[in-house]
């Protein structure tokens, strides 16, 4: 049935690769969430900065991993003409930037429309995060000073 039906086949994978990508985000996001939660919040500014940079360079380096699964599916179909045109593609797609410069076979477009619709989540979930993160500290810092003790 699958072999008879290229549109479900190409579905179904682009389920799979979605399904991965959310789980190497739950993953990703999981380990600095519990190293926060453990986290003294402090008042002070510039690890306040620090913290916001090395949080942001791992969400760009979840966000690379997950363009990599996607652009390795597009090479291994032989989609594009080489690697770097499946990671370029891939991450053109995924940022919904869409330039239209490369293109899939027209039996791989489903495909790279789930691609965008999976970027589109997994950076709103990203942008979730960095502002939970950043309301947190804030709040903390928001808070009064006990001057009892």
């Amino acid at each position: 049935m699958l072999a008879e039906s290229p549109v479900i086949f190409n579905l179904l994978v682009a389920l799979c690769l979605m399904a991965t990508c959310v789980v190497i985000h739950a993953a990703g996001l999981t380990l600095p969430l519990r190293w926060l939660r453990r986290r003294r919040v402090g008042r002070r500014v510039w690890p306040s900065i620090w913290l916001f940079i090395r949080l942001a360079g791992g969400i760009v380096l979840l966000h690379l991993i997950e363009i990599t699964v996607w652009a390795l599916f597009y090479a291994s179909r032989d989609a594009m003409p080489d690697l770097q045109s499946s990671l370029y593609f891939s991450a053109v797609t995924y940022t919904t930037t869409g330039y239209g410069d490369l293109v899939l076979p027209r039996d791989s477009q489903l495909v790279g429309a789930i691609e965008a619709l999976t970027g589109i989540l997994m950076c709103g979930w990203s942008t979730g995060f960095f502002f939970a993160v950043v309301s947190r500290m804030f709040e903390a810092g928001s808070a009064p000073v006990d001057t009892t003790s």
